[in-house]
């Protein structure tokens, strides 16, 4: 009986030793006795295009979409194109130290807009700072369609991509935003409309020659 009791008790010991070592270091708390498991470091960069309106000069004022198809208003040769930028730290803890990159491309120019500009990269580069947890930021760029002289001569529309991220040596992230360019033709004639004067000159042309045919006929006869 004594060895049974002993049995258990060994047993029993082990069980509370090995829940004890669980909640110091294990991660069934929400840090443990020293720190507990790493938290997880997540950021979200969302970039946006401003729907095309030449009315709008403000980038703040622009209504913005995350894309552009080419059945959607496009953007035309020499017009300006406001992007959003929002950066947040998803994480439940600081990010410090996060850079943003945003990569330019062809056919369009940068104007204004936070950061420093490398033309031979097209990457527009800036250091977003510390972002306390569930902390978010926006920045507006102002860019602008290249003149019709240097956009595509064999496409009359045609479509672009803007890349963005975002990132520090702990978390990163992407995200891209898609907008259609118009190349309007120019030196193309429009053929003028028809309008009732014309009609009734046509159809006084008409009857006189009828009536000259009829007239050469009977000199025929």
């Amino acid at each position: 009986m004594k060895r049974i009791l002993a049995f258990l008790l060994i047993v029993l010991s082990y069980f509370v030793l090995a829940n004890g070592v669980s909640a110091d270091y294990g991660c069934s708390g929400q840090y443990g006795q020293y720190g507990g498991c790493n938290p997880s470091f997540t950021i979200l960069i969302n970039k946006l295009v401003g729907i095309p309106d030449t009315s709008v000069t403000d980038p703040t004022a622009a209504n913005y979409v995350d894309n552009l198809s080419p059945t959607d208003p496009r953007f035309k040769a020499g017009q300006l194109i406001f992007f959003k930028l929002v950066v947040k730290n998803t994480s439940s803890t600081s990010l410090t130290n996060v850079t943003v990159k945003d990569f330019v491309p062809s056919y369009i120019e940068p104007v204004s807009g936070p950061g420093t500009y490398d033309g031979n990269s097209r990457t527009i580069t800036f250091n977003a700072g510390d972002f306390g947890a569930n902390e978010e930021k926006v920045y507006y760029f102002k860019m602008q369609v290249d003149t019709v002289n240097f956009l595509p001569a064999d496409k009359g529309l045609f479509c672009i991509v803007n890349k963005a991220q975002a990132y520090n040596n702990q978390a990163s992230n992407e995200d891209t935003a898609q907008l259609c360019i118009e190349k309007v033709v120019t030196g193309v004639t429009n053929v003028p409309s028809a309008g009732p004067e014309f009609g009734l000159i046509l159809l006084g042309l008409n009857f006189a020659g009828i009536g000259a045919g009829l007239a050469l006929k009977r000199k025929s006869i």
